[in-house]
């Protein structure tokens, strides 16, 4: 271990599991993607261009709605990751329980406003031109409606990255596609009329991955997600663990994230026309291969900075940040390379993408690589309130630019406004914090390994340790309602803060003067007089 407290060799073990997982990536995008590519093909070819757009509209309503689970992820994800016996662990399983509850409300609110806004016909109205005039709007009840009922099976997704298994979750998602392909290819076969309805299809499909995660989440941590399931029902007799703390940060985020990042369909739909939406989504259905793999890769860093900070150790995202900005850029790069004969291919010609939009992407994808090591980092209470101020100031900047640049680029447009925007609201003030963050840890590891060998210090934190623990006894607090503040991966820094804090009322100064030891001062009082 250094002297800051880190602990060097474990940074191999974390970049071990990003790479794996990225490997994962890479070999389930490379089956999407070309099973992806040949989908799309089919669907221009006989559902036309028209139903292309709207599939990929409407395709963007998990990206438009991750509050859906009012940031209850990051207390499952923090809560596994810092448990040291996740299969015994209450905290783990009252985490669970709060997930599901949070969750199953969350998925009846989206079916209700579902069925609310299909039988009022306000989906043209919200969602523009790209709608289909027959059945566009039904097909997006459906999709909204199947989007809710699916929100409270997420839990093992979550669960699976708490427990570094990001790699089996994204080896889950390899069903899509293959589904996908299997369903269309059924309908053109049999001449079933679905091109209104065939976002619904990929709904479903995506269903059955938290289906999958579910069921290995379930045997990982058995038998805590099957006790969690019994207990919902219970909410007198069992409760479930204080989640506002730091759930609501993270819910501000995932309302703010999807205005200002993903409503470049919805502008192009308002303010250009089918041709252009078109091009917009499949520009990003080529460069999202990338950025779902840069995104799972860095997903895999949350629980690793997590577990860092549950066992007092300083992890810095400063060498991943360097790699993921260098990965995503040389990715997209290499995919502007080969874009247009992907793009030649899947339209057969239809469709075109300018120079405007494959600069925009590869910017884009560069700088949301380099993004995720230091918001990974921030996922502690302070971190997330922290990028609460720059996210929100986020949207209006990224919708103003957007809007702009559609007039002056086309569909370029969103691409570029939302570059621009990731890199002043979120990477520049995320390295500005992580930067000072690191430099107080370090600070303070120093200063706690100096007061290593002062005797003083080792009895003030015992009696403060001491002190502690019968104030807990007192009070009657138990040890969930402790963890729950702050949850379970902040609780050892926590109570390190508190006995530190406690330590320095009592001695206040190194020169002796400790108020719990007045034999010692009346002595050395009376030595002074003697001299």
């Amino acid at each position: 271990m250094s002297v800051d407290g880190s602990a060097r060799p474990r940074r191999g073990g974390a970049m071990a599991a990003v790479g794996s997982t990225a490997a994962m990536k890479v070999v389930v995008m490379g089956l999407s993607g070309v099973l992806g590519i040949i989908t799309s093909r089919m669907i221009i070819q006989n559902f036309g261009t028209d139903a292309y757009a709207q599939y990929g509209l409407l395709s963007t309503f998990p990206t438009l709605l991750p509050f859906a689970d009012l940031g209850i992820a990051a207390i499952v994800i923090n809560a596994v990751a810092g448990s040291s016996s996740v299969r015994t662990d209450d905290f783990v399983k009252r985490s669970i329980v709060t997930a599901f509850r949070v969750l199953l409300v969350s998925g009846g609110i989206m079916v209700a406003v579902a069925a609310l806004i299909t039988l009022a016909g306000w989906w043209p109205a919200l969602l523009g031109e790209g709608l289909l005039p027959d059945g566009g709007s039904l097909a997006a009840g459906l999709c909204l409606a199947v989007f809710g009922l699916v929100i409270p099976l997420t839990v093992g997704q979550r669960i699976l990255v708490g427990l570094k298994k990001t790699s089996t979750q994204v080896a889950s998602q390899a069903v899509v596609a293959p589904f996908m392909l299997l369903a269309i290819g059924s309908a053109v076969m049999f001449s079933v009329p679905v091109g209104s309805y065939l976002a619904v299809i990929s709904y479903v499909a995506n269903s059955l991955v938290s289906v999958i995660c579910l069921i290995v989440a379930a045997r990982a941590l058995s038998p805590q997600i099957g006790a969690a399931v019994k207990l919902v029902p219970r909410v007198r007799s069992y409760r479930g663990v204080p989640a506002l703390g730091l759930a609501w940060p993270m819910l501000v985020q995932m309302i703010a994230l999807p205005v200002a990042m993903q409503t470049g369909r919805l502008l192009l739909s308002h303010l250009a026309g089918p041709d252009e939406l078109a091009q917009y989504n499949l520009a990003s259905q080529l460069f999202g291969i990338v950025l779902q793999t840069v995104a799972a890769a860095g997903i895999a860093l949350w629980p690793v900075y997590a577990a860092a900070r549950s066992a007092g150790r300083i992890e810095s995202p400063t060498v991943p940040t360097l790699w993921f900005l260098l990965g995503g850029l040389v990715l997209g790069t290499a995919l502007a390379v080969i874009s247009p004969l992907l793009v030649d291919f899947v339209s057969d010609g239809a469709i075109s993408l300018d120079g405007w939009m494959l600069v925009g992407f590869v910017v884009f994808v560069g700088l949301q690589a380099a993004k995720y090591p230091v918001g990974m980092y921030m996922t502690d209470k302070t971190g997330l309130v922290f990028q609460v101020l720059p996210i929100v100031l986020m949207v209006p900047l990224n919708l103003g630019l957007s809007w702009w640049f559609i007039g002056q680029v086309g569909a370029a447009g969103p691409v570029l406004g939302s570059a621009i925007s990731v890199a002043l609201c979120q990477l520049v003030p995320n390295l500005w914090y992580v930067s000072r963050d690191l430099g107080r840890r370090r600070a303070e590891a120093v200063a706690g390994g100096a007061g290593a060998d002062d005797p003083d210090a080792d009895d003030a934190a015992a009696v403060a340790a001491a002190d502690r623990d019968l104030d807990v006894e007192a009070t009657g607090l138990d040890v969930d309602e402790q963890r729950g503040d702050e949850t379970a991966t902040d609780q050892a820094l926590a109570e390190r803060a508190v006995a530190e804090q406690a330590a320095d009322e009592r001695v206040p100064d190194r020169h002796g003067q400790d108020q719990h030891r007045p034999d010692d001062r009346r002595r050395r009082d009376d030595d002074e007089e003697a001299r």
